[in-house]
């Protein structure tokens, strides 16, 4: 692990960290702080302690190995929660690497969100939040037919997708894409390929975002997303955004924080979707 690395993360997530209290308790005016209340705020502030510093780093180091910028973040936040520099203090370290674990996963799903929609923010697209889909369905503004709102619903109640890419079409909004963010699939790649595989099935843009790619120097993972393989004859996903890539190789694309690139993909996708569905199966593929 690289020092600077270290030194940043822990300045960054410190920073964000109390800057996002200090809001909260600005917020709260003065009133008493409970416990449970005082909990919540620290998951809070942990998820965008991570989110923010990971998104610093990505700007700050050029060419930076994401790898090890990830892992800086998390020997930074279990320093931050448990308060020593081994695993010597054994419990302690454990109940770290937990929040670690339930904080870490949404606050990357999260930044996608934040960089794609900065990314769209001149197009008539925008990418939510599961339970953002969920309150669009409750107060009947997704324009899907009655299929698709069906399906959607099977998806958010199993937590099938982390976000949703909605493109607005006049006084209607309606849900085109379904996307999965993992820091690292490798072996459980496969679980997360089935869902996508019926996303595909069920004509829907299918995407993931994963912020290490080691996995991919193995040419089964590779063929996991390409397809092409005696095993994965067929692609899992319409295409998958890497952070730590730098080559596209099919349908894997190196991806930064300007994002780019799935701008440029959402684009077609939606366009396709809303104008030939028929067609948009899983041999769709982006140009």
């Amino acid at each position: 692990m690289k020092t600077d690395y270290y030194d940043f993360c822990l300045t960054s997530y410190k920073n964000e960290y109390k800057r996002y209290i200090k809001q909260l308790e600005k917020e709260h005016d003065g009133k008493e702080i409970s416990e449970n209340i005082s909990d919540e705020w620290d998951k809070l502030a942990q998820k965008s302690a991570i989110r923010a510093t990971i998104i610093k780093g990505l700007r700050e180091f050029e060419n930076p190995s994401v790898s090890e910028l990830w892992s800086s973040i998390y020997s930074v936040h279990l320093y931050v929660k448990s308060g020593v520099n081994n695993v010597e203090t054994i419990q302690r370290v454990v109940s770290a690497d937990q929040s670690w674990k339930k904080s870490s996963g949404h606050a990357f799903e999260e930044m996608v969100k934040e960089l794609a929609n900065i990314a769209l923010s001149d197009t008539d697209i925008e990418v939510v939040l599961q339970r953002d889909l969920n309150n669009l369905i409750k107060s009947k503004e997704l324009g899907n037919e009655p299929r698709d709102i069906s399906w959607l619903k099977e998806q958010i109640k199993s937590n099938i997708f982390d976000l949703y890419c909605i493109v607005n079409t006049g006084d209607k909004k309606q849900c085109f894409g379904c996307v999965q963010c993992k820091t690292s699939i490798r072996d459980r790649v496969t679980r997360d390929r089935e869902p996508s595989i019926h996303a595909m099935q069920s004509f829907f843009w299918s995407i993931i975002f994963v912020l290490d790619g080691d996995f991919l120097k193995l040419p089964k993972f590779t063929s996991m997303v390409n397809g092409g393989s005696e095993e994965f004859p067929n692609n899992g996903w319409h295409e998958m955004y890497v952070f730590s890539e730098d080559k596209t190789n099919n349908r894997i694309h190196p991806i930064n924080v300007d994002f780019e690139i799935f701008k440029k993909h959402a684009l077609q996708a939606s366009n396709q979707w809303l104008k030939q569905r028929q067609w948009f199966n899983s041999d769709w593929k982006s140009n």
